[in-house]
This record gives C-alpha cells, sequence and structure tokens, in this order.
C-alpha cells in the first residue's frame, strides 16, 4: 500500500493546526487521536475550571475563541473543537493510541496495538497531559491520606474541611491555593522560592521566555514550560487567597512522607489529609523512543536555533507542542511550520529519488 504523506499523532490544538495547514498545502494525512471524542486534554480538566479562570485559549486557524465567561472549559473548549473539525472536514480517527512508530526501510510505520499506518513524515501534536510527572519522597507510600496529582484534581468542593498540603512552584499550584485557600485549610511547598513577576506581561515580556525556551531546545536540552520562566502572577480570583496569607506561608520541601503527615528537614512534623501535587507534566514522547531522536542531553534538537518543529535528527519528524510551542498560542505557529516542515521533507524526499 502506497504510504501516506503523513501522520499527524493527536488532535488537540497543535494537531488541529497542523491539520488545517496541511489541508490548505494538499497534503495527504490523517490524523491520530487517542481520545474518544473531540477536545484534546481540554476535556479532561475539572469541572469547576470555568472559561474566566484559564489562562488563555487561542483561536485555531480560520475561527474565533470560545468566550471567556462562566461556561466550563472542559465543554467549551472541547464543543469549540468537535465544530472546527466538523467545518473544516478534517481527516481524524479516534480512538487510536499510538504504542511506538519504526522506521521500515525509509518508510515510518505508526502502530497502534494491532493496526499500523505507513507514511513519509510524522507530525507529533501529542502534548503533555499523559505524562503527569509525580517526584518520589520517601515514604510516600505509607500515606493514608488522599494524593492526587493535578490530573485527578476534581474541584474545590471535594477539599472542603480537610488540610490540604500544595507541592509546587507553578500557575497550577497558585490557582489551586487561589481556590482552595478561601474553603480550607492550605499549606504551600516549593523547592525553590517562587519567583514573581511584578511588571506587566507585555508581548516583549512574553517573546523573552519564549526564546529562553527556545535556547534549551535548540541546545537538545529537555524543554522547560514557558510559564515555567515568565516568573509567577495572581490574577483577580486569587486575591482573597492573597488577603489570608496563603502565598505569603511558603515553605521549603518536607524530607519525608508519613502515614498521616510530613517530616520537615528540621525534624518537625505537620499534619495533612490531602498531599496535592502540582509538579507539572513532561512531553508524550515515548512512542517515538525507536527513532533515537533525543540528544545526550535528554531533549530533542529542533531546527532554526529551536524556533522550528523539524527534529535535527531526522527532518521526516516535526514536533507541535513540544518547548516554545506548548501554548495554545504557539502551537497554532507550530501548526504552520510544521505543515511547511512536512512539504519540504518530501520534496527533498521527491528530489533525492528522482
Amino acid at each position: 500500500m502506497e504510504p501516506r504523506e503523513s501522520i499527524v499523532i493527536g488532535a488537540g490544538q497543535a494537531g488541529l493546526s497542523t491539520s488545517f495547514h496541511l489541508t490548505r498545502l494538499g497534503i495527504d494525512h490523517l490524523v491520530l487521536d487517542a481520545n474518544h471524542a473531540p477536545g484534546g486534554a481540554w476535556q479532561h480538566r475539572w469541572d469547576a475550571l470555568t472559561m474566566r479562570d484559564v489562562h488563555g485559549v487561542a483561536e485555531l486557524p480560520g475561527a474565533e475563541a470560545p468566550a471567556r465567561d462562566a461556561q466550563r472549559a472542559n465543554l467549551a473548549v472541547p464543543a469549540s473543537f468537535a465544530d472546527y473539525e466538523r467545518d473544516y472536514e478534517l481527516p481524524i480517527l479516534r480512538p487510536v493510541h499510538v504504542d511506538r512508530v519504526t522506521d521500515d526501510d525509509g518508510i515510518l510505520v505508526v502502530h497502534a496495538g494491532e493496526r499500523e499506518w505507513r507514511t513519509r513524515t510524522v507530525v507529533n501534536a501529542t502534548g503533555t497531559w499523559t505524562q503527569p510527572f509525580l517526584p518520589h519522597y520517601p515514604g510516600m507510600e505509607t500515606f493514608l491520606g488522599e494524593q492526587l496529582h493535578t490530573i485527578d484534581y476534581p474541584g474545590p468542593d471535594h477539599f472542603r474541611g480537610k488540610r490540604v498540603l500544595i507541592v509546587g512552584g507553578g500557575a497550577s499550584a497558585v490557582q489551586f491555593l487561589g481556590a482552595l485557600a478561601p474553603i480550607t485549610d492550605t499549606l504551600w511547598v516549593t523547592r525553590r522560592e517562587p519567583v514573581w513577576r511584578v511588571d506587566d506581561f507585555t508581548p516583549e515580556a512574553g517573546a523573552a521566555a519564549v526564546a529562553l525556551v527556545e535556547q534549551r531546545v535548540a541546545q537538545g536540552l529537555p524543554p522547560q514550560s514557558v510559564v515555567g520562566v515568565t516568573g509567577l502572577m495572581l490574577r483577580e480570583q486569587e486575591r482573597e487567597a492573597e488577603r489570608l496569607g496563603a502565598y505569603d506561608d511558603r515553605r521549603p520541601m518536607f524530607q519525608s512522607i508519613e502515614p498521616d503527615g510530613v517530616r520537615w528537614a528540621d525534624g518537625s512534623f505537620e499534619r495533612v489529609d490531602v498531599i496535592l501535587w502540582a509538579t507539572g507534566f513532561r512531553p508524550a514522547i515515548g512512542h517515538l523512543a525507536s527513532l533515537r531522536l533525543r540528544t545526550e542531553a535528554g531533549g530533542i534538537q529542533l531546527d532554526r536555533r529551536g524556533r522550528g518543529t523539524t527534529a535535527v535528527k531526522d527532518p521526516r519528524i516535526q514536533l507541535v507542542g513540544y518547548g516554545p510551542s506548548a501554548s495554545t498560542i504557539g502551537a497554532n505557529r507550530a501548526g504552520r511550520t510544521a505543515a511547511k516542515g512536512v512539504q519540504n521533507a518530501l520534496s527533498q524526499s521527491r528530489a533525492m529519488s528522482s
């Protein structure tokens, strides 16, 4: 069977943007999505998260972003994605969980259980949601309370009347404190002193933050999130928690976990009912392992000094939603860049075979 020109893995923001641009370029492709319905990671967010709460959802190319109102984000964004897929007749097949991508004498083979697709190029748009990062601390398996990661967050009402230890120094931890501190007892711990942004987050500041992520990707280092280098900011909905001192009472990491709490480095003990790990995610790229794209530094080096989407070690592979394109705005731009990268790879392949 003649291989397809491209396979896109993932139908979140980056995958849909890529499919839109591949269609515009007349490139035969198929999008494989692991979810049962449109919406990418958004459909798995907690019910209490509204469109007013989210940090931002950029409009997909040729469409408008959902309104920033009181709608549940896990309903509004998936509905807009479903409309987009239908309006542009994007070639999406679901549910398909990709296990691995291999090379068969110059042709890429995308495997999903017993099914497989042969293709000349692959665009990886799997994001990070399926790869939550949970650090290990001594004794964590003995804890008798609840341990939840951001991916499991059930909404603020679940925590009423419980003492909640929030672990993490990123935007999610700040948001959880904002929701929980006004209704229950909270404690915040981070590995490093939080860095707060006191000036306005201008377009120039955003560009500078993205540039720092690009530098890491250009060197083949594992990417940091864009949010991780911008510094933390409080939104209006977090001001009540600020007034209550939730952000002032930050402590360094505990030394170990015990059945009913945590032990600090100085030997003192703190009782807690819940440990909420707001410790982030890692890129979902394990299915690309056999292609050996990682550098010795542990990341995947991308072209154009980290600004592009083409894997330096194999130009047939594009990565979107990785490194500097992990934000919704970045994912849209990366979709266009990746489609061009696919077009270039196909052109080079045809030139070599003629």
